[in-house]
């Protein structure tokens, strides 16, 4: 008789990473029973990304703990690029609220990822495994075999219909399927030094691009300040993390180091990197096991959280048996080439504060003066248009191969009011489902009773929109099944008045899936449902 420990579990996911942490909140929600497995015996308490965006607050939203997470960010965090004598050639802060948060935000990761974790605690059949290390592991066309070691070299079998690697940059998941992670890494380190008690206290993020040694200075929430600065040739982290080398560095940015409160120091080595596949059969990688970049712009953690975004409710409904396993493959058709476009975005931010070649700089400092004089380029840059939003061409949508066509991309999320005069963020009326959301009509009327029970089955809303003003019409008539909400702007009308249709299908992770007119709604659904592989 063996002495081994057995878990048996719908769906494990390794690493208690924010992207892990994500996906199992998300599975939990939807009843899904899930085994986390974590290396390390709790979670990682140093900050690492300091930027969490619109997108990744959206989906933290989605899982019910938004309003935990808020008060470890500082909205609306501009980002400002200096020449060497200190001048603001780039000031990046987006002001506006398209998904119903800023658009910047600086965080303190650790504190979030504790949220995301104490989450979990909610959900009785979900499991958190510290402490465990990946021995070795199996899939077959049942499901996959994880062999896992304690601390005391205990052994243990978790048995699970899917594994999803949330394993980071060096995947042992990833190496041993063979999958090929390509890219490249940067020829220069960076050291990373968190301060408490900041000693400068001005907002916001500046990235210097000094030809000497260029240097970041970010202000954090609950007044900590992040400084990096560029490892040079020859020096190494024990040389560096020394106390006197430490105020070395921080007397370039700091008139006086005494009395500093150095938290921490790291060095960093900045990647470039994607995996030639997102999915081996039941086994799927997201977050830095799929793909790793610079931090410049602030993406490799909010590149996770789309992951988790985009993997979750497809990974519910297959395990459900609402939808087939082919649903899976979109994860890779939607996320990776999005994923590919941030790569390249953090790279060239990279090349701007620091230029592999001196001649660059001065170059890169004469355009930004021009530029910085021409409105429409200033407009660019001050709404962070360059960064370029997901929109997917194909995987579990109805693409109509128009460039300017919504289907594809995140919808808007503006308040909108309900029956009782009560204001919400859109999603809170959508909760984790599809939704049909139709501009003054019945969303129901065009569908046969059949596709109402499908759509009914795999779990959606519903919904009408009228302009709020209209709640006030006694001879108003309430559709069966249907929740009414009012656009109280016009930004939900204003969003259907650059289509040529009047209902829109939102998938769980709030992108565009279809658009339609009421006497089209059978046949869009139809298309629609053979995309999902909907049972």
């Amino acid at each position: 008789m063996s002495n081994k420990a057995n878990y048996t579990t719908e769906v494990a996911i390794l690493g208690a990473g924010p992207v892990g942490l994500t996906i199992a909140n998300y599975l939990s929600k939807q009843g899904i029973q899930v085994t986390v497995v974590e290396q390390l015996d709790s979670l990682i308490d140093y900050p690492r990304a300091i930027g969490i965006d619109d997108e990744s607050l959206r989906t933290i939203q989605s899982l019910g703990l938004v309003d935990q997470v808020l008060p470890h960010t500082t909205p609306n965090h501009a980002m400002r690029f200096l020449t060497p004598k200190g001048r603001c050639f780039a000031d990046i802060q987006p002001l506006t609220r398209e998904f119903g948060f800023s658009r910047r935000n600086a965080f303190i990761q650790p504190q979030v990822d504790n949220v995301l974790l104490q989450g979990l605690k909610q959900y009785s059949k979900t499991e958190v495994l510290f402490a465990r290390h990946l021995t070795h592991f199996t899939q077959n066309a049942d499901g996959v075999t994880l062999n896992v070691k304690t601390k005391d070299d205990a052994e243990e079998v978790i048995q699970a219909q899917y594994l999803i690697a949330c394993d980071g940059g060096n995947s042992y998941v990833r190496r041993t399927l063979g999958v090929p992670f390509e890219g490249e890494t940067a020829p220069n380190q960076w050291i990373v030094i968190d301060i408490e008690n900041d000693p400068l206290a001005t907002p916001h993020i500046y990235l210097c691009c000094d030809p000497v040694r260029p240097y970041v200075s970010a202000a954090l929430p609950h007044g900590i300040r992040r400084f990096e600065f560029m490892v040079m040739p020859g020096e190494t982290q024990e040389e560096l993390s020394k106390p006197k080398n430490i105020a070395k560095l921080l007397s370039k940015v700091l008139p006086n180091t005494d009395g500093i409160d150095v938290i921490r120091q790291r060095v960093y080595t900045h990647n470039a990197r994607i995996a030639d596949k997102f999915r081996v059969e039941r086994i799927l990688l997201a977050g830095d096991a799929a793909h790793i970049m610079p931090v410049w712009q602030g993406q490799g953690y909010n590149s996770g959280m789309r992951d988790a975004f985009n993997l979750g409710w497809k990974v519910a409904l297959v395990v459900q048996g609402k939808a087939g396993a082919e649903l899976l493959d979109s994860y890779q058709i939607e996320r990776k080439d999005h994923a590919k476009a941030m790569i390249d975005l953090s790279v060239m931010a990279g090349h701007v504060l620091a230029p592999p070649k001196k001649w660059q700089g001065f170059v890169r400092d004469g355009i930004a003066y021009a530029l910085n004089y021409i409105k429409p380029i200033k407009q660019y840059l001050l709404e962070m248009r360059f960064k370029p939003m997901p929109k997917y061409n194909d995987g579990a949508l109805l693409a109509n191969g128009s460039k300017d066509s919504p289907i594809g991309k995140m919808f808007i999320q503006p308040t909108v009011q309900l029956e009782d005069g009560k204001t919400i963020l859109l999603d809170e009326v959508i909760g984790n489902d599809f939704a049909i959301i139709a501009w003054g009509v019945d969303p129901k009327w065009g569908l046969s009773e059949a596709n109402i029970k499908q759509w009914q089955k795999l779990g959606v809303k519903f919904i009408q929109v009228i302009p709020a003003v209209q709640f006030g019409n006694a001879n108003r008539k309430p559709f069966d099944g249907v929740i009414t909400i009012g656009d109280i702007g016009t930004e939900i009308r204003t969003w259907f008045g650059k289509t040529s249709d009047s209902i829109v299908i939102l998938r769980p992770d709030r992108f565009t899936a279809a658009l339609a007119i009421p006497q089209s709604m059978n046949q869009v659904s139809e298309k629609l449902f053979a995309k999902l592989y909907t049972k």
